[in-house]
């Protein structure tokens, strides 16, 4: 979701105000209950940055004695305020302390000018202005002159597969025609994935629950799905049917000691292309499959008027869906990455992308399958994990959209377009992905199975892990993750 790298920002994007989508942030639905309108307030203030007044509303609100899904609403809010406050922990001369560290020449004039500029990501809490932790790092993926004053020039770490053209592209697209099919040049990958709570966040004796992500079997895409194993070694593995699969595990906490939770597995990867041809693309005859993926879903997925009107700018009088979806593509592509603050705080991802001046993956995503939508092209989530030979692997988030008559299309708008002398790779992830990804999640903010009792500490997205009590949900500044991966010989019944 959060913390794949991103190639230095390129030059300056259409950047439009939007209107903020008064949805519960996150939880995919709205209140229904008599408070319902105090819900819809408080999310405006907290976006606002008015704590004190929200959190007098939702006092007001639960006193009123409102029903399960209102208090719910209600509740969430209050957390996510608290959240927020985690991710925007800087004053002014903390950021400026930090930045220091990377230019120690720093001139006060620079720093101002940043600042104005708008490259420091913050909020006014309640009148003072709070800075996000990550802005002194995100400054140089957003400032070419930031990035040219740093004492350290060593180049951020990135995937080697988003920096520009690579051999393995060459390998997927030769194969993919060669063969005629999609899927092809697979790898074998074993994983391990852990989340450790840390030791005396849960009362000696209660138990702890655990969701680790466990990825779906998808043909042609991710196969031969093999369980190894999980610690504690009872589990429920949820149905591949689910489009957010986990690991449910349990444990006891016990005094003074780390609760640690894994599961092992093994899965064949193949890398995806199809060669599109614009002149056989024609316009989607929507079925009731294709119809909600079509649609607006709030919160994240809304068209607003800051989003058609971004939408009439970049497509103009295109009228070729595949042509469309280019540009689309190109224009979220040139909206610089950097990181990202939790996503359970922000209440719309794709109009956050569109007016912060800056997106992560996942924000750049939901943008993107925003736009597609706008137009008639079905678009879709997926998102898990990334790694590669170079021994680089991260979170990561993408999806795949709908081009008639040629199906479903993988896209990566983040990779976005390659540099390099092959104009045939230019637009490899628009039609086309490496093989060195595992899909956890086919759609987000969708509930688990076995279900979760309290808000998720990540209520969008499913790569981490997701843990809790009794007492209460565990955030993320209580537990710690780990995923360890391994290329594995092909088993010689595998495809090549």
């Amino acid at each position: 979701m959060h913390w794949p790298q991103r190639r230095s920002a390129r030059s300056s994007v259409l950047v439009l105000g939007a209107l903020v989508l008064l949805a519960i942030a996150g939880q995919g639905r709205a209140g229904t209950g008599p408070v319902d309108g105090q819900v819809a307030d408080v999310i405006e203030l907290v976006d606002a940055g008015r704590f004190a007044d929200a959190q007098a509303l939702i006092d007001r609100g639960l006193a009123a004695h409102p029903g399960p899904a209102d208090a719910e609403a209600l509740a969430f809010q209050r957390e996510r305020m608290r959240r927020i406050l985690l991710d925007f922990t800087l004053d002014e001369a903390a950021l400026e302390a930090a930045v220091r560290r990377q230019v120690p020449d720093l001139k006060r004039s620079e720093f101002e000018r940043w600042r104005r500029d708008g490259l420091f990501e913050s909020m006014v809490i309640d009148g003072q202005s709070r800075y996000f932790n990550r802005a002194p790092h995100n400054l140089f993926r957003l400032s070419e002159e930031a990035r040219a004053r740093r004492a350290d020039p060593r180049p951020f770490r990135d995937s080697p597969f988003e920096l520009r053209q690579h051999p393995h592209h060459a390998e997927v697209r030769r194969q993919a025609l060669a063969e005629g099919r999609p899927g092809v040049a697979p790898r074998r990958v074993r994983v391990t994935q852990s989340l450790t709570v840390k030791a005396d966040a849960v009362p000696a004796g209660e138990t702890v629950r655990a969701w680790l992500p466990y990825p779906r079997a998808i043909e042609g895409q991710q196969e031969a799905l093999q369980l190894l194993g999980t610690q504690p070694a009872t589990h429920v593995l949820a149905p591949d049917s689910a489009p957010q699969r986990t690991v449910w595990l349990e444990q006891p906490a016990r005094a003074g000691q780390p609760i640690r939770f894994s599961v092992r597995y093994e899965l064949t990867v193949f890398g995806q292309y199809v060669d599109v041809d614009p002149a056989k693309v024609v316009p989607v005859v929507p079925t009731a499959e294709l119809a909600p993926l079509l649609a607006e879903r709030a919160p994240h997925v809304v068209f607003t008027d800051a989003m058609r009107l971004f939408s009439a700018q970049v497509v103009g009088d295109e009228t070729n869906p595949y042509l469309i979806a280019r540009r689309l593509f190109d224009a979220v592509d040139r909206i610089p990455w950097a990181g990202a603050r939790e996503y359970s705080t922000i209440t719309n991802l794709g109009d956050y992308a569109l007016k912060a001046g800056h997106a992560d993956c996942g924000q750049q995503t939901l943008l993107l399958i925003t736009l597609l939508r706008l137009n008639g092209i079905p678009a879709r989530w997926q998102s898990g994990w990334i790694f590669s030979d170079a021994g680089y692997d991260n979170m990561h988030d993408w999806g795949w959209l709908y081009l008639a008559p040629y199906g479903w299309l993988p896209m990566d708008v983040t990779f976005g377009r390659l540099a390099g002398d092959d104009p045939a790779l230019e637009h490899f992830y628009l039609g086309g992905f490496d093989a060195y990804r595992i899909a956890f999640n086919d759609d987000y903010g969708r509930d688990f199975v076995p279900a979760k009792t309290h808000v998720r500490s990540e209520t969008v997205d499913l790569q981490r892990g997701e843990a809790e009590w009794d007492g209460g949900n565990l955030y993320f500044d209580q537990w710690d993750y780990d995923f360890e991966w391994e290329l594995l010989p092909l088993p010689a019944a595998s495809r090549t």
